[in-house]
């Protein structure tokens, strides 16, 4: 159980982490940019505080690396914002805009690497016998069947469980199995009598030992659970998403703004006039195709594309198909490389749409597909995406058939459940490699 091993990871934690970080420090100021030494060596007592303040040593045995990622993404969050405000106060040059960003960027690279390092060590090292905790489960059921089989598979995570306790047996002989081990933990079975359950808690805390509830059938959902606090009532929240937390919607909602801004200047600034032009000489009717969407909370949305067929009073009834007479011959070309979507940036930019979420559906095929594919409108918690999961796995295009919208569905309603930063990234950089090596669905 080895106590002391608390007492000083804290320590080994922290002193780790600003060796590396002054080292990149180091490396950094033989650039022109940093030449200014003192003002990078002020970031590392600002990462101290802030670490030790969210607490970000704290390395949970059950949770994964994702969970590791986030935790330091929020305090680089911190970080950034930090020495921004101490830069509208004093003139630092690790501030202004490129290096910060190297900086910033740099390390978040190194502590990544660091901390989910640090987590496979102590994983490997727990799964050894070291550094573990003692627990107790009371109150045998099928889910504390299921939870002793899981510590037990689960060697790395460092918890021993002790025994299995029935909660048929006398209150006298549960109570006395209690102080028949040195206890870390103890899990309780939700069928616990409250007398028992207050009985077992009080001596919980008198001998700083952890309590842990494992929920019945009930409880058992395939969701994430958090809870909301009613004054002195706990309520237990079922259907919360990450994007529900305002700091990661802000934080999407930046990026979004970012990326398309680069690509507006970058891209859509001579995109525009020269497509424009080509639409022109090939058809009449307008450059855009604009067209009614379902957005957030299923409210509707103006929706921008480049018009690939010719003008035509079926546009937002009838799906495109292969071979599809109505599109034109540079229409098959830019809709071929997703071309066509490009415009829908200035969507993201409005606030009506994501880089990333359920592709939007026009308000036709949304009224016909919420009756038949179950969970249909969940797809619409969050705003629509210019990409998205489901497209990168390939149902993207043409829906011919019912399992193609049901599993467009369950892939949209996994990462609304599901939303990372690192996932977003990652869907992006699936696009892009799409784009060039993958078009089969793409006319």
């Amino acid at each position: 159980m080895s106590k002391r091993f608390y007492t000083y990871f804290p320590w080994i934690f922290v002193s780790g982490e600003l060796v590396l970080l002054w080292g990149l420090i180091y490396i950094l100021s033989w650039h022109a940019s940093f030449s200014s030494i003192q003002d990078q060596w002020l970031s590392l007592p600002i990462w101290m505080l802030v670490i030790v303040y969210r607490k970000d040593y704290k390395l949970g045995r059950t949770e994964g690396y994702g969970h590791t990622l986030r935790l330091l993404i929020g305090s680089i969050f911190w970080l950034a914002f930090i020495l921004l405000g101490l830069g509208h106060f004093f003139e630092l040059s690790l501030v202004s805009g490129l290096p910060l960003l190297i900086y910033v960027g740099s390390h978040t690279v190194i502590c990544s690497f660091y901390r989910v390092g640090l987590q496979m060590a102590l994983r490997k090292y727990r799964a050894k016998g070291k550094n573990y905790r003692n627990a107790l489960i009371i109150g045998k059921n099928h889910w504390s069947d299921v939870l002793d089989q899981q510590l037990k598979s689960r060697i790395e995570m460092g918890i021993r469980v002790l025994g299995v306790v029935d909660n048929d047996k006398p209150y006298p002989e549960i109570l006395t199995s209690l102080r028949q081990y040195p206890l870390d933990i103890i899990y309780l079975s939700q069928q616990l009598e409250p007398d028992l359950l207050n009985q077992i808690i009080d001596y919980a805390d008198e001998n700083y030992v952890k309590v842990k509830i494992i929920p019945g059938s009930g409880l058992h959902v395939k969701k994430e659970l958090s809870f909301t606090k009613y004054g002195d009532l706990r309520l237990i929240n079922l259907n919360e998403i990450p994007l529900d937390l305002a700091v990661n919607r802000i934080f999407k909602r930046t990026f979004d703004m970012l990326f398309s801004l680069m690509v507006a200047v970058l891209i859509l600034s001579w995109m525009i006039p020269l497509f424009a032009l080509i639409i022109k000489l090939e058809s009449k009717g307008p450059v855009f195709f604009v067209q009614k969407r379902n957005g957030l909370n299923n409210s509707v949305f103006t929706c921008y594309k480049f018009r690939s067929m010719v003008a035509n009073e079926k546009a937002d009834l009838v799906q495109a198909t292969k071979n599809d007479p109505r599109i034109t011959k540079f229409g098959k070309l830019i809709r071929k490389f997703s071309l066509d979507e490009m415009p829908q940036f200035f969507n993201v930019l409005l606030g009506d749409m994501s880089i990333v979420g359920p592709r939007p559906h026009s308000v036709p095929m949304n009224k016909e597909f919420v009756g038949v594919v179950g969970k249909y409108n969940s797809r619409h918690k969050i705003k629509p995406g210019i990409t998205g999961l489901a497209q990168i796995r390939g149902y993207r295009g043409e829906i011919k058939y019912p399992y193609q919208i049901q599993a467009r569905v369950k892939l949209d309603y996994f990462y609304i459940r599901n939303w990372s930063f690192w996932l977003d990234l990652s869907i992006i950089g699936k696009t892009i490699q799409n784009l060039a090596l993958n078009r089969e669905n793409a006319y």
